[in-house]
């Protein structure tokens, strides 16, 4: 591959391999696996690079991360089954955090929450954790999601209304059970 195609690599898909790590660490619940599949990734996007057409990297590497996470979940566990955050409570809680005078009852108070909400992202399906995460955390557009799960943008949409409100139950799960 020529020196021009090494740099332009460079500068187009390496600053995208912590949003690949995440996606990968997401996906896989495994923070070494994770990191083993983004280097694989990236390595797939060198080796491919040439068939890169253009527009945007970030959905590009991030549909390769995507389907080299699966790979590896197909290899270890066979196929497996692929079935919003909660933007009010994101809300309330950076309006709370904006507002309030910080302590050491709400710094527990706002890690426990962090806890809760990595447990709820945590246990949706991969589908729904998967369009969680490029939307919520890596900043994607339908589109772009629609392009790295290879899945129309309306299913897009229906996954993130139903991701949605399964963390929704499930923070109002978790919040009830720590009332008791």
């Amino acid at each position: 591959m020529p020196e021009v195609s090494h740099s332009r690599f460079e500068s187009l898909v390496l600053p995208h391999l912590d949003a690949g790590f995440n996606l990968a660490r997401w996906l896989l619940k495994n923070e070494a696996a994770a990191q083993d599949v983004t280097q694989e990734a990236a390595i797939r996007a060198l080796r491919y690079f040439d068939s890169f057409k253009g527009g945007a990297a970030k959905p590009w590497f991030l549909g390769i991360v995507r389907n080299a996470c699966f790979d590896h979940l197909s290899q270890r566990h066979g196929n497996p089954v692929m079935t919003g955050f909660d933007d009010e409570a994101l809300d309330n809680l950076q309006a709370a955090a904006g507002n309030a005078v910080p302590d050491a009852a709400a710094f527990l108070d706002n890690r426990r929450l962090r806890e809760q909400l990595d447990a709820a992202i945590a246990a949706l399906a991969p589908p729904l954790r998967e369009v969680i995460v490029l939307r919520e955390m890596e900043d994607l557009d339908y589109a772009q999601i629609a392009q790295v799960a290879c899945i129309p943008v309306g299913t897009v949409m229906s996954r993130l209304s139903r991701a949605r409100n399964q963390l929704r139950q499930l923070l109002a799960t978790s919040r009830q059970e720590n009332q008791l």
